[in-house]
């Protein structure tokens, strides 16, 4: 009896270690959704969101030559057609604004360039000799941008797009994704996710750096003081200690029964993190990654999610694909479907 009563305990402890395994596996579930779900009348993929001066007035790019515009903030969204041959093989990689001025980056080999918030687009021709095809732009000032293609090649213009004058000298070679710090630094995670390199104003050269663990690297980015954040596969990230490119915090992983994947992160209202990934996996931090909460309410967005961008505390955007798109709106508590036509 003795030894029965023995063996019950012991069925049971590990019963309960087990229970206490699974509930630390699932990240508890934000009470609020800030987020609305707006369905555009397209299959398109989503890859960038910018804004002009004008915080109402924005333009939305993706796959298949998709160009999107919005005068009330991202509420509704017009598709805007463009006379450009052989669409559906034109992938829009970037859009960025300084005031009205815009520019749009795209695959294979694209720039567009507008003065006016987007009424008329011209586009900009590019050399044959251009080390890869545009992968995003940053509008610096009037007649200023500063471009980079998927090979790493940065280039600034000062007119317009008339003359470009490269900044590294060397490209990184083929490229996962690419980022851009407000100050100017850049971080590429190369194709297969093995190595990551950087590159700052001054340099001549990228400076290539090894991954600090066997995790193949699957994005990196920065914050607004110019620390890295890291996300590797598995569902696991990694903030840096500093704006040192190799000084790094211990791993994290927001979710332990996360299998598909983290794609993105931004830094959104206050001190929040934003972490978006595969099949509407949506978490928030908001004390510097320690602790995550899960958005339960995105999980139903049939959609992965691939990019997290901020133009404010009060304006966020997550791209998904097949015309999802999740508007930042902290002022409303359900998660709201809608069917766009143009």
């Amino acid at each position: 009896m003795n030894r029965l009563l023995k063996n019950l305990k012991q069925i049971g402890m590990v019963l309960m270690i087990g229970l206490l395994c699974v509930s630390c596996a699932y990240a508890p579930a934000l009470e609020t959704n800030p987020w609305e779900t707006i369905t555009l009348d397209t299959d398109a993929t989503f890859a960038d969101v910018a804004f002009t001066d004008d915080k109402n007035h924005g333009w939305l790019v993706g796959t298949k030559a998709s160009l999107f515009e919005t005068l009330d903030g991202g509420d509704t969204w017009q598709s805007k057609t463009l006379d450009i041959q052989e669409k559906e093989r034109i992938t829009f990689t970037g859009v960025s604004f300084y005031g009205d001025e815009g520019w749009v980056t795209g695959e294979p080999s694209i720039l567009l360039h507008t003065t006016d918030g987007g009424e008329n687009w011209q586009r900009i021709l590019l050399s044959d000799k251009l080390p890869g095809a545009p992968n995003d732009i940053i509008a610096l000032a009037p007649s200023t941008a500063e471009m980079v293609t998927n090979l790493g090649a940065i280039y600034e213009t000062k007119d317009g797009g008339k003359t470009w004058q490269g900044l590294v000298e060397g490209a990184v070679g083929v490229a996962r994704n690419i980022n851009r710090s407000p100050s100017g630094k850049y971080v590429a995670v190369s194709a297969r996710g093995n190595f990551y390199s950087t590159w700052q104003p001054g340099d001549t050269e990228w400076t290539p750096h090894q991954r600090n663990s066997s995790r193949r690297l699957q994005n990196m980015g920065f914050l607004d003081d110019d620390r890295l954040w890291l996300i590797a596969r598995g569902g696991q990230i990694q903030l840096s200690k500093s704006n040192d490119f190799e000084n790094w915090q211990e791993p994290i992983n927001p979710e332990f029964s996360t299998s598909w994947g983290f794609l993105d992160m931004a830094k959104g209202a206050g001190n929040q993190l934003w972490l978006a990934g595969g099949s509407g996996n949506l978490l928030v931090s908001e004390d510097n990654g320690l602790t995550w909460l899960k958005d339960r309410d995105i999980e139903t967005v049939a959609s992965n999610l691939y990019k997290v961008v901020f133009s404010g505390e009060d304006q966020g955007f997550v791209l998904g694909q097949r015309g999802i798109l999740l508007k930042y709106n902290p002022s409303k508590n359900t998660t709201v479907i809608e069917e766009e036509t143009t």
